[in-house]
Order: structure tokens, then sequence, then C-alpha cells
């Protein structure tokens, strides 16, 4: 094993490189420390001063001993973590020299491997928008809520924000901006139940802050869904103590959730109180854009205490759900209950408990927490149900029942990746990220379905956007059902989609760009420009293709498990009102002979009008015609496949007259596109008429230009004025279907491409877009992949992967994850990198892995039959459990049932 050990000093970092296990003969560096630069900028010489040489692991020789981690030293009267940072900067695991001393260097080494592939870490106390980020990326939930990862001490501020999200629990409140009544609809932070801090003997409550916080450490066990943070504090009294908190959502009972808090008296003894709290005075304040916006949304209507439980009342204040939230408190061991106290506020229950301590002993407490509304629990059985819930909730309880349903869910959906710590742990941070959001939905109990940032905070409102189309293909290869439930969010709100395009002067259904509680268009007209403060008209609802993406989803879905019942019964609904919509978007020109679409934006969302224009909108985006075409085509081959009675029935139900099928294959051969000699497809009609931006001086002078349309209207200037994206848009369909697919529609349009256009596109655009949207990186990273440049790939789909964990865009994790891309980047690892495409009628194998993994393994649910796979540089294993048959090179490969195949390459 070759290896580098690490010595840090006051003012240097001595390294000595081995490549026969921590073993004579080394090789030695001495990393000078420069107090002028930055912790991360002087460990950034540990990677330039080993470059060339292969390493795989890190031995720390003079770490400091503490109970939650064995690599914290202290570089220049700052303790760091070094064994995380060195983890992420070089991917390699990092273990000390006692750990070494007592299992030997192998399997301190496979053992630190193991806990990182599993362990999301933090270590530190961060203020403001990073802290924020890592209070997203620390959520647990199941679906049904979403509890940041916030401290329990901590009540929202500029640094901490304890939000808590019910799936669907949205309100609408209006405010005054200047002369314009604005009504915004936002997803409701609840009362925060997971408040609990401590006090010593009878001086005020402790509070989250950087005087009395030595140490703190989070960390996200993946594995058993359990967030724990160990926390060492010295008050200004002097008194130490140790304090450790656990949480855990349940993820079968989905209402609740638990806290173990465990204190431990270092250098006193005393008494001990416990503040424990339901707090709903909470407001939405997780995005500081929305603050100029009513943003309290809470009507607290009851609050009632007994015993060691206490219970919250309340109703969101127009759309008047109804809520509780319950909880208990407890010393554990304790052989008779302390007294608890009662001490409430205005919309505030407060219990104390206090207790006498011994210097030296851990003292654990337990706080129960149980949330229900009328959504899915009838209203007057609310309180009953909640009261019933906490007489027998135990974090024992909620702690196996959550263990036992991540041991299943890992063992359906894990993705293995070999040597690659990095990309093994943020896979599973997405994996994890994906059930926090959506699980509890599968049930069938919910009508919600998954908002763009999932339940971790508050931007874009909580809404459900275009998003749905990254990560619903993964839950449909897992969990069918929940991907069922999902659309059946869609298919209740057809009629709002049907009202909404009546509203437009469309026929058919149009779903809006953002949908909220009833699926109306929650889009706003304006939105707040950071940069100039100011309030920029906002047509982002013109971006129709939403309805291609609930389009394609019902398809994915229905192909890819089999359930036809459900295409019969809702999707194919849904499918003839979107392409009577589609068909009356359209406008005819006799003298081309050609159909056009206008008054629509395409997922590029720097462009929303031509300049000057007297009306929104762009005619003939590319992706949103290709897709058109592709939907009036499925459509066609579609029809007689359905019984014929049970298509007549749904063209009844969707009013779709059988001469619009005629229509459909009119439209589908005759669309327009605007391409050049070069094979370059036009963004949209006129595209190329746009000069283009010089975007190196732009990068001088600003840095980041991801968000460049804030940049220019901040220069009086607008994107609509030039050749600039802030995503990748012309080329989705490849992203969405695949080239082959696209080339035939070309073709059927009469658009005849010259070789290698695709090339000439991918590097046409990428020199135009800003990557202002995280799901960028992800199209072009299967662009690139798709065009055999898999460096390019590679380094777009990590940086996607990286997105949310390095908060790569300043700041805006802090207000939820990006869920879409979390599934994306799981798509691309078994899709495109493992080259398992299961979306047509066959399964088709065309691996493609990375340099970096040395294998990739994963199972899929694919129409009712389980396939396991093992792909590696030279082979693809696969084990179905029943007979079938995939493809591989165009040829049919034959499987066993429970016989594994192997297939060279």
């Amino acid at each position: 094993m070759r290896t580098i050990a690490l010595r840090v000093k006051r003012d240097s970092i001595e390294l000595l490189y081995s490549e026969n296990d921590n073993q004579e003969p080394f090789r030695k560096f001495i990393i000078t420390y420069n107090t002028e630069q930055t912790i991360g900028d002087n460990l950034e010489k540990i990677k330039v001063a080993l470059a060339g040489l292969k390493i795989d692991a890190a031995i720390l020789l003079n770490s400091l001993e503490y109970e939650f981690s064995d690599t914290i030293v202290g570089i220049n009267h700052n303790r760091i973590d070094i064994g995380l940072a060195i983890t992420n900067m070089m991917n390699i695991p990092v273990v000390s020299q006692s750990d070494v001393a007592k299992n030997g260097l192998a399997k301190a080494v496979k053992h630190k491997e193991r806990y990182n592939e599993w362990h999301l870490d933090y270590f530190g106390e961060y203020e403001k928008k990073r802290n924020y980020g890592q209070e997203a990326m620390l959520t647990i939930g199941n679906g049904y809520f979403g509890l940041r990862g916030a401290y329990v001490e901590a009540h929202a501020d500029a640094d901490n924000y304890p939000g808590t999200y019910v799936a669907g629990v949205y309100n609408q409140l209006t405010t005054k901006i200047g002369d314009r009544d604005v009504t915004n609809e936002d997803l409701v932070n609840m009362p925060n139940g997971q408040f609990l801090t401590f006090g010593v003997d009878g001086q005020p409550p402790f509070t989250i802050n950087q005087k009395d916080i030595q140490d703190i450490y989070r960390s996200l066990d993946l594995k058993r869904g359990v967030l724990r943070t160990a926390m060492h504090v010295q008050l200004s009294t002097g008194h130490d103590l140790s304090i450790v908190t656990t949480k855990v959502a349940n993820m079968q009972n989905w209402h609740d959730y638990a806290i173990q808090y465990a204190i431990t008296p270092l250098n006193f003894s005393g008494t001990l109180q416990i503040y424990s709290e339901i707090d709903g005075t909470v407001t939405n304040g997780n995005v500081d854009r929305y603050q100029d916006f009513d943003q309290h949304h809470l009507q607290i209507t009851g609050m009632s205490s007994r015993d060691n439980e206490m219970y919250m009342t309340g109703e969101t204040k127009n759309s008047h759900i109804h809520f509780v939230v319950g909880s208990n408190l407890r010393l554990l061991k304790a052989k008779k209950q302390p007294p608890i106290e009662v001490n409430n506020q205005e919309n505030r229950l407060q219990q104390i408990l206090s207790t006498d301590v011994s210097v030296g002993k851990t003292y654990n407490f337990e706080k129960n927490v149980t949330i229900y509304t009328d959504r899915e629990t009838a209203a007057d059985s609310l309180n009953e149900t909640a009261s019933q819930d906490i007489a027998s909730a135990s974090y024992d309880q909620t702690a196996k029942q959550s263990e036992d349903y991540w041991k299943q869910a890992w063992n359906n959906f894990d993705i293995k990746i070999d040597t690659d710590i990095t990309s093994q742990k943020l896979t599973r941070v997405n994996l994890f990220h994906s059930m926090v959001s959506a699980a509890a939905i599968g049930s069938g109990k919910l009508n919600a379905s998954v908002g763009a940032r999932g339940l971790h905070g508050e931007a874009y409102r909580g809404h459900v956007f275009w998003d749905e189309m990254f990560v619903l293909p993964f839950y449909t290869l897992h969990y069918p059902e929940l991907t069922k439930q999902l659309l059946m969010y869609r298919y209740r709100r057809l009629d709002a989609a049907r009202a909404y395009a009546k509203q437009e002067n469309y026929d058919g259904a149009m779903y809006p760009w953002q949908s909220g509680q009833t699926g109306d268009e929650q889009s706003q007209f304006v939105h707040l420009n950071p940069i100039t403060h100011q309030w920029d008209p906002d047509n982002s609802r013109l971006q129709r293709h939403v309805s291609l993406a609930i389009a394609y989803n019902v398809i994915n879905y229905t192909q890819v498990s089999g359930d036809h019942e459900f295409m019969d019964k809702y999707g194919l609904e849904m499918l003839l009102s979107i392409a009577k919509f589609w068909i009356s978007a359209t406008t005819y020109n006799a003298k081309e002979d050609r159909y056009s679409i206008a008054h629509v934006m395409g997922p590029d969302e720097f462009h929303e009008n031509y300049p000057n224009a007297d009306e929104p909108g762009l005619t003939n985006n590319t992706y949103t015609n290709i897709m058109v075409a592709w939907l009036f085509n499925y459509l066609v081959e579609l029809q007689p496949e359905v019984p014929k009675s049970t298509f007549k029935s749904v063209q009844k139900k969707s009013e779709f007259d059988d001469s619009l099928f005629d229509k459909m294959t009119d439209i589908s051969h005759k669309l327009k596109l605007d391409i050049n000699k070069n094979g370059i497809m036009a963004q949209f009609e006129g595209y190329f008429d746009l000069p283009t931006l010089d975007f190196d001086a732009y990068r001088r002078k600003y840095g980041d230009i991801s968000r460049m349309d804030r940049i220019l209207k901040a220069e009086d200037k607008t994107p609509d004025a030039y050749q600039v994206a802030k995503q990748a848009d012309t080329l989705m369909a490849y992203y969405v279907l695949n080239i082959k697919e696209v080339d035939q529609i070309l073709n059927q349009l009469g658009y005849h491409m010259p070789k290698e256009y695709l090339t000439k596109n991918i590097q046409y655009y990428l020199n135009r877009t800003t990557h202002g949207s995280t799901l960028s990186r992800i199209v072009y990273s299967v662009l690139t992949e798709m065009d055999d440049n898999m460096d390019q790939s590679w380094s777009l789909f990590s940086q996607a992967l990286f997105s949310d964990y390095y908060d790569i865009q300043g700041g805006t994790t802090a207000e939820g994850i990006h869920l879409g891309v979390m599934g994306a980047t799981l798509m691309i690892e078994t899709r495109n990198y493992g080259g398992v495409d299961s979306l047509g009628r066959e399964i088709n194998l065309h691996p493609n892995l990375p340099a970096e993994w040395r294998s990739i393994s994963f199972k899929q649910l694919i129409r009712g039959h389980w396939y396991d796979f093992v792909i590696t540089q030279s082979q693809i294993h696969v084990t179905a459990d029943a007979d079938s048959t995939v493809q591989f090179k165009g040829k049919p490969v034959e499987l066993k049932a429970n016989q594994e195949k192997v297939i060279d390459y």
C-alpha cells in the first residue's frame, strides 16, 4: 500500500511518502504553513507537492484525541478535521497512527474507507449561508416531513434555520409591493418541535454561540438515517459539558421523529434544566429575497400540556389546513421522572425538566415529536390520533423502524462504486435525500409531489417543477408505486391544467410551470434581482415544455414498469389532453408549408422574449418542437395497442376528436426548426441574429457569471439580446431521448443533418452556456458522453455530483437541496456510465465506465423483474430473476433465471 504519513507542526506539515505500507525508504516533503493564506489554500500545497505520486491512504501521526473523530489537528490556533479535508481533496482515506497501531494498517484503512462511504460529516461551527447549506445537507425526513439538520438548541437567525416542512402543506399570502398586490403560495414552515436546550443551576438557557462552543461535530449516518451532533461546551461560568444529540425520522410511522439528548457534566455537580419547546412563532424566513413578502403563514389555535406531553394545534391562514404537533419529554433510566414545569408564551409551548446531576455521569433525555394534518387524517380526530401516537412513541422504536426501512431500501437501490470514496459517498447522499424527499408519498395516502428543493428548504417556495423528469426515472426503477403516486398528483390536477389552457386561449391541458396545492399557475409576474435590488418582469410561466416533461414521465413510467393499467386509466387521458394543447398552440404557414409554435420559452430561462418585442415569448424553440413531434409520434403508435373501447372512452373524456390524429401526423412532419448551413440548430427562430458576448471579459470583471442575466440587467442590458444561455436548452431532447430517436424526428421533419453535427452543436452551446442551473451540467455530461468525450463528461458530472456538497452556486443549497440534480446523477451513473438503458421496449447495454472507477454495481426493477448488474472496465455481469433477453451492441443476449451471464466488451 502506497501511503503518506503526516506530522502537523506549529509552522509546517511534514510528509513521508512510502510505496510499501508506510515502511522505509521514505521520500520527505515539508509544507511550510503560510498564516496569510486560508487553511484550505495551505492544505492544497500537499496535493501540489505530491503531484504524480500514486497514493492509497494517509496516516496522521499526531492527531488529537476526540471521541467523534481521530483525525483532528490544531493549525494556527484552529482545530480542523484534516482527515475530512484530505479525503475531499485527494479522494483517499486518512487514518490515525493510534488506529494503525491497534488494528494494523490494512484493517484501519478498510474501516475508514467504509466509514467515509456511509457518512456525511462536518466539523466546526459555521455561520450564515454556509451553515444553512449544511443544515439542508443534513436534513432527515421520510417524504411526509423534512426536518432540517439544525442544532436543536437553535431558533431561526442569521446563522441557523431549523425548518420543518410537510409535503403538500401550502398557504397563500398577499403582499403589497409598490402599487401591485403580489400573491405567493409557499410550502409552509411548520412549528419547530425539535427545539431542546439546557441550563445549569437555574441560569439562562444555553444558546448556540461561538464563545461557548469549544468543538462541534455533525455526522449523518446514511446507512441508518441517523443524525448525530457532538458538542463540547464551556459556559462563561466555567461549566464544561459534553452534549450529544441524536435525531432520527420514523420511516414507517412517518408522522414521528425522535431525539436523544445526552449531557455529561465534565467538571461540576449541581442541577441541570432541560428546556423543550414547540415553537409556533416561526415564519418562512429561509430565503433572503422573499423577505419583502408576508411570511406569517400559521394561525395557532390551541396549546395544551399534561404530564410530560404538550400539544399545539393550528391552521394555515388561508388554505385552512389544520395540524397538530405533539411531543413528550423524559429522562431515561430514571427511577422516578423529575417534575416538569410549564412556561408557555404566546404561540410557544415550553417544558422545563430539572434534575440533579453528578460530575462525569451522562444523563440521557428523550423527546418524541409527532405531526398530523387534516390532509391525510380526519380533522375531528387529529388531537386524539396525535395523543395516541405520542403515548406509545419512543426513540428506540423510531430508530428501529427507521433502521429496518433503510436496510431494505439500501438493498433495493444502493449503487456501489469501487475505488472512488468521494463518488461513493455523494452517490449515497443523493440516494438518501431522494427518499427523504418522497418515500411516504408511495403509500398512496398523500396528495403531493416532490418539489425541486425536496423538503429541505424554501427556495422556489416548495413548488413542483419539471425537475420531476430528472428524478422520477430513478424512482421508477426501484419504487414504481412511488412514481405512480407522483404522477397521480399531476392527474388529480388535470382539470386545473385544462382550466389554465382555456384561460390562455388554448385547448386541452396546459400544466403550470410552478405547481403547488391545487395545480394552478404559481409563477410570479415579477422577481427580485439581488444585484440591483429591483423587481424585474418574470415570464417564466411561458415554459410550456413542463407539459412535455409530464408526458415523458407518464411514458417512461409505463414503459419501464409495464403498468399498462395506469396508462389506460390515467396516463392516456393526460397524454391526449396535453397533445390537444400542443395542437392548439401551433400555427400553419401555407407558404412555407410549416407549423410554428410561438409564445413559449425553452429551459434556458435567460431568454423570455425577443429584444424590443411587444409580446413575450419565443418562436420555434428547438427542444419544444422536437418533443412535440415525439409525443405526437408516440400517440399515433400507441393507439392500436390500447383496447379500442378504452381508447374511445378516453378520447371522449379528453374531447379528442379522431381528426386530431391526422392533424398530429401532419404537424409532426412539418414543425419548423431554425438550422444553419453548418448544421447548428438555433435555440429558437432568430437566435442567430443575436450578437455574442465576450465571456472572458465578463469573467475577469465579475468572476462568477453563472447568473449572467442578473449581471446584464444590472448593466441596463438584457440577456434576451445575446447568444447566452443559463442552461442546456437546444440539445435537451438528446438527454431525454437518444441520438437515434432525435435523428429520426429530424429526418421526419425534413432536416438532414451533416456528419458530426452533434459534436459541433455541443461545443457551440457549451461556449454560450453559463450553467446558472445545476441541471445544465447534468445534461451536458450526458451529451458529451454520447459524443465520446469522456474527459469533459466526467468533469461536468463531477461538478454536478459535488454541487450541493460544495454549494457551488454560492449559497443556493442553504435554501434546499437540488433534487433534480441528485436524481439525475444516479441515472448518469447507471444509464450512461453503467450503460443500462431500459426506456425502450428492450433493455440495451452500452457501458462507458469512467477511468476513475474499477466497477459499478446496482440492481433495477424493470417490467416486474429484478436485474442485478456488475459493470467492470471489461465485463458486464448480469443476473435476472426470470428468463429474459437484453440487447448488447444490437444483438440479443439470452438470460436464464437466477443465472449470472458474463458479457465481455
